[in-house]
């Protein structure tokens, strides 16, 4: 997978860090999830992620925990280790 794709946070494992492209999905939602902190041009880290249930990501030095439905609304692209 080349890192410059975007793709649905769900998909990044933990240990992972990613910057916030885009968010899709209604007014209120993008609302919602703009003001947790996840605007373009955020980083952020994959604190959990087992595949189901919630996930929880550490953006703006804070933890968040997010469902896998609102999770898969947030475009992110990977960044690379050397980063």
């Amino acid at each position: 997978m080349r890192s410059n794709e975007l793709v649905p946070l769900t998909t990044l494992s933990s240990g992972e860090v990613g910057v916030v492209q885009a968010l899709v999905g209604g007014l209120r939602l993008r609302s919602r999830l703009a003001t947790l902190g996840f605007i373009p041009g955020a980083r952020l880290m994959m604190m959990q992620n087992f595949g189901y249930g919630p996930l929880i990501v550490n953006i703006r030095d804070t933890r968040i925990a997010l469902g896998r439905g609102e999770a898969m609304k947030v475009l992110v692209k990977r960044m690379t280790n050397d980063r």
